[in-house]
């Protein structure tokens, strides 16, 4: 495989600051190494955050440049491809985090939908109908209608406020219609906790001449935290989305002010797992044969556990879900993630990007 797409298995085992096993649980004297939850003395939910590549549906909306879409290009059958596409982004938010939460994600924040219903499609497809998604959306002012959103469990997180922030960006004096950035704060089983979802202007017409604006997007995200830390007492802020940068790139580093080691993490400041996983070579993505870590988590300081009791939630490790079924086995783009869109034609595939993860554990009250 190609050294930029070494990509995480569901069944690897992180090492450094993240040195915990995949099938790992937690048990009376905090997260360990043994082989199932069973038994266990903490509760353990999973937050997460998946890109479903365009995931539009088969109506004409006058007023969006919808019609750009991939599903749109298709010459038929463009209704069997939707509910195709529908499940398979269904089954892969059913299987991710499950091996050791024994459940779907409590919260997942998603990107590249087109409106409210298909979301709602996606909650009652088989796969998840179960869990009983509930759904956070604002439609945004991006001229393709690309939006954000966040899904979440109804019975562990109790959402108590949300809004959709507009980003106004501009390039050379022309405004940049993006996505909005998406706030929700909330309950999660008795503890308030914020998350923020985001997806960050792209990087056409090259990485140097688009980073202004991510620069500009990671600013807002920047003045979010900080309202939110006058606000509270604090807070747990977790921030989640397709950025177009690397934990790296001068929006993360610089504006946000985010490092990848927790001995460096400040009060307040905010610790980013991704970023040890893209020093190591893994990514989210095939971008022009780079090696991208786009897809990222990051939080707050209080999130991290200091005396390993887990009286309250705390982040116990992070992981990108790419399980074989998600990446392309032969041809042409072998090792990367098995797209649903490909020269106007439907794959049959999943998405462009591979989701990422992080569990949050806490004692058994």
């Amino acid at each position: 495989m190609h050294r930029s797409l070494k990509l995480l298995t569901v069944f690897s085992l992180f090492t450094g600051l993240i040195t915990l096993s995949c099938g790992s649980t937690v048990n009376q004297k905090g997260p360990s190494k043994t082989n199932s939850f069973s038994g266990s003395e903490y509760n353990i939910r999973t937050i997460a955050f998946y890109n479903l590549e365009n995931l539009f549906d088969t109506i004409d909306e006058p007023d969006l440049w919808d019609e750009r879409s991939p599903i749109m290009e298709l010459k038929g059958n463009r209704s069997v491809a939707y509910w195709k596409k529908i499940d398979n982004m269904a089954k892969v938010i059913a299987d991710i985090g499950s091996k050791e939460a024994k459940n779907s994600p409590t919260i997942i924040g998603v990107s590249e939908v087109e409106n409210k219903h298909v979301l709602e499609d996606l909650v009652e497809s088989k796969y998840l109908k179960d869990k009983h998604y509930s759904i956070i959306h604002y439609d945004s002012p991006d001229k393709r209608g690309i939006d954000v959103a966040l899904l979440y469990q109804s019975r562990y997180f109790k959402p108590t406020a949300s809004k959709s922030y507009e980003v106004k960006l501009y390039n050379e004096g022309k405004r940049v219609y993006t996505r909005n950035q998406l706030l929700v704060s909330g309950v999660l089983d008795g503890e308030m906790i914020h998350v923020i979802v985001n997806h960050w202007p792209s990087r056409r017409g090259g990485e140097a001449r688009s980073r202004p604006l991510r620069m500009g997007a990671a600013k807002y995200n920047k003045k979010m935290i900080d309202s939110l830390q006058k606000m509270y007492e604090n807070p747990k802020i977790i921030g989640m989305g397709d950025l177009n940068d690397d934990p790296t790139n001068a929006s993360m580093k610089k504006v946000l002010q985010a490092t990848g080691v927790k001995k460096e993490v400040k009060d307040g400041g905010i610790y980013n797992p991704m970023e040890d996983l893209f020093r190591r070579g893994y990514s989210t993505l095939g971008y022009r044969d780079n090696i991208n870590l786009f897809d990222q988590i990051f939080m707050t300081s209080p999130l991290l556990a200091k005396d390993k009791n887990y009286k309250t939630w705390e982040f116990y490790k992070a992981n990108v879900f790419n399980p074989h079924y998600l990446t392309n086995s032969k041809g042409r783009y072998k090792g990367y993630p098995y797209r649903s869109w490909s020269n106007g034609t439907f794959t049959g595939g999943y998405s462009d990007h591979y989701p990422v993860y992080i569990y949050l554990v806490r004692e058994k009250k």
